[in-house]
């Protein structure tokens, strides 16, 4: 999925003085409250980090209260979707006028039926809202299934996607996959029947650099035999 990256950052946490006799937990403690929400710094959500090194010598800043600094060196796993990315969730609810899906199991998504293409359209099936292909009926967008999206746009106060299935590669995942398996085998099949049909090029049987077939070669071998014969 598209949409992730990690970031290898220096990073200064300021600490109060009460924290200087546990400051590994209060630097994680500092670190944790960046998660799930959208850093300007970063330009992503934080979902994850690993402390990598920490300066054990920390500086203080002059103030009131002297606040003391501490260095360290973290990776950071961030969520950044930007427009024309792919991003997969699951369906948490269909409507005739939209689809509802989760990212991450943090992030929600939003699909207006502005932005679902043509091809599919609202059934009912069985009692539950899907949206159903019309070129293959098979291909099924329902509550719990996995689906692939193009980002719009990405609201970073409420952490909101707004996506499409308007691109072909868009729509239910279990579809798509197996669609795609589908094609390849098909793909490789097309392949190997080509090149049992090609003549085979045999460089001694080759006759003013025409391919000769294992049938045409059979034919030659049998007449030159003939000619041996009637010589001798």
């Amino acid at each position: 999925m598209e949409g992730l990256k990690v970031s290898k950052s220096k990073l200064t946490v300021y600490l109060h003085p009460s924290k200087s006799k546990q400051v590994s937990e209060s630097v994680l403690r500092e670190l944790s409250s960046m998660l799930f929400t959208f850093s300007d710094t970063f330009d992503g959500v934080v979902l994850a980090y690993n402390v990598k090194s920490l300066d054990p010598c920390s500086k203080i800043i002059p103030g009131i209260t002297p606040y003391f600094g501490v260095k360290l060196k973290v990776d950071l796993l961030l969520f950044s979707p930007t427009p024309d990315t792919f991003l997969e969730g699951k369906v948490l609810k269909v409507t005739p006028e939209s689809i509802h899906a989760v990212v991450l199991g943090f992030s929600s998504v939003v699909i207006t039926d502005k932005e679902i293409r043509d091809e599919f359209i609202y059934r009912k099936k069985r009692g539950k809202d899907t949206f159903v292909s019309k070129l293959n009926k098979r291909h099924v967008i329902k509550v719990g299934a996995m689906i692939r999206f193009s980002v719009k746009s990405f609201d970073e106060e409420i952490l909101h996607v707004y996506g499409s299935p308007i691109p072909d590669n868009t729509g239910s995942m279990h579809w798509l996959d197996k669609n795609l398996e589908d094609d390849s085998h098909t793909d490789r099949s097309a392949k190997k029947r080509g090149s049992e049909e090609q003549p085979i090029m045999l460089e001694q049987d080759a006759v003013d650099g025409e391919s000769l077939t294992l049938e045409s070669v059979q034919k030659l071998k049998k007449s030159k035999r003939h000619k041996i014969r009637e010589e001798s």
